[in-house]
């Protein structure tokens, strides 16, 4: 078990298997395997409070265990992760001025840091990096993780939409790169300019996704499916093919999410997130009180 005590995710150790599991229950009794799990119950494990700090944490603590071989990412519940916490996020509501917009880039730039250090950490992570979607990703939670994983595996009810461009945002930390090498940049574009949701089905006939397995039993199905790896090949030589894979990628890798950051950053610059998201936020604010009204 991790000696650390995460409050946004949990990260338990069990064998050769480190997991971090997001969460919508705050009660995990039935999930005994290694796992950093978010846990952000109200908002659909999107990215606010400190999942991001927490995340970064545990990927550093799995990447120095001594006996662990693969690390995977999971969620409970019916997302995996909803992405920005538009109604959270203090990047589009704040009425500071700046004296430049220089000065306004360097303030954004400083905001996306943990971002950038958490694309930094799965890059140069040394061990087999699987991502198991619970359930849809959306937005971050679609592009972060999925395109920079080693092995990727989905449950039945999986679909992935990045609706960067609606919200006046970019692709985000390198995931432009990471999807056009693993579906091609046509599809890729597709996904990314038009955000269009792809099941879990099609995910994998464009080559992203490894395996489906059911919704119910999915962490279960997870489980055995990498015991059986375990079982059938050796630990050290699997983390050796993903460092032989990676090692002429990882320059360029790192390269493209500071591009993106970049990107980013001269975007919130020029103020297009911010009326996007102030919609985006009215009608979650809306969605809201008329689901109260009916209860």
């Amino acid at each position: 078990m991790s000696k650390t005590k995460y409050q946004d995710i949990i990260l338990t150790i069990e064998g050769q298997i480190g997991t971090i599991k997001v969460s919508l229950s705050l009660q995990f009794p039935e999930y005994q395997n290694n796992n950093i799990q978010f846990n952000r119950p109200k908002a659909l494990n999107s990215f606010g409070g400190k999942l991001m700090a927490e995340t970064i944490a545990a990927m550093r603590e799995l990447n120095d265990h001594p006996d662990t071989v693969f690390t995977v990412l999971t969620g409970e519940g019916r997302f995996f992760s909803a992405g920005a916490d538009v109604r959270g996020s203090g990047l589009t509501s704040s009425d500071e001025t700046y004296a430049s917009d220089a000065e306004k880039k360097l303030e954004y730039i400083t905001r996306f840091a943990p971002g950038m250090e958490m694309l930094r950490s799965i890059i140069d992570h040394k061990k087999v990096f699987v991502v198991a979607l619970n359930g849809p990703a959306v937005g971050g939670g679609a592009a972060w993780f999925t395109g920079s994983s080693d092995i990727l595996l989905a449950s039945s009810s999986t679909y992935l939409q990045i609706n960067f461009s609606s919200l006046g945002l970019v692709p985000e930390y390198g995931s432009a790169i990471n999807f056009a090498q693993s579906m091609g940049v046509h599809r890729a574009n597709e996904m990314l300019m038009f955000g269009r949701k792809l099941t879990a089905e099609e995910l994998q006939q464009y080559g992203i996704v490894n395996h489906i397995f059911p919704v119910e039993g999915f962490q279960e199905s997870v489980k055995g499916f990498l015991q059986e790896q375990l079982k059938a090949n050796d630990g050290k030589s699997m983390m050796e093919v993903k460092r032989l894979q990676n090692a002429p990628l990882r320059d360029g890798r790192l390269v493209a999410v500071v591009n993106a950051m970049d990107a980013l950053a001269e975007r919130f610059v020029e103020g297009a997130p911010k009326a996007r998201f102030a919609e985006k936020k009215k009608q979650l604010e809306a969605n809201s009180k008329k689901r109260a009204s009916k209860i």
